[in-house]
């Protein structure tokens, strides 16, 4: 499982031109579910992402996690897009639907997060607060 996080000031997620979620200061999580991942690493990701230390103290450093801050998770298969061979991805380690979504809604409850639409054409806007953009791996 990876999870690309974006330390955001603002997020917020279309479909078909309508909004379907959006949060103010938090992180922005694009989640790829590769084939054969289960639920405890869906468990792992989701608690090293709750304690991820990414946002400032009172001293300027990064050494807070979360807190009350908002969660959007959208899921992106698109994450095990593999580029190694000529110019267009092979999409042959991201999970089907059927295998992913499961563990999608499972991080995004864990995390308490707001969602995406799964499987959706989504419109994804955002401002990265720093730019503060780490890839987390299970």
């Amino acid at each position: 499982m990876r999870a690309l996080v974006q330390r955001v000031t603002r997020a917020s997620v279309e479909v078909e031109g309508e909004l379907v979620s959006e949060i103010g200061p938090g992180m922005l999580v694009l989640l790829g579910v590769r084939k054969g991942d289960s639920e405890a690493q869906a468990e792992k990701v989701a608690s090293k992402l709750l304690k991820l230390r990414i946002f400032e103290d009172d001293e300027g450093r990064m050494n807070e996690p979360l807190g009350d801050r908002e969660i959007l998770c959208i899921s992106q298969f698109t994450l095990y897009g593999d580029t190694r061979k000529g110019n267009r991805p092979s999409w042959i380690e991201a999970a089907g639907g059927e295998e992913a979504e499961p563990l999608y809604d499972m991080v995004c409850e864990r995390l308490g997060a707001k969602k995406g639409v799964f499987g959706a054409d989504m419109k994804v806007d955002l401002v990265n607060d720093g730019p503060v953009t780490l890839l987390v791996e299970t």
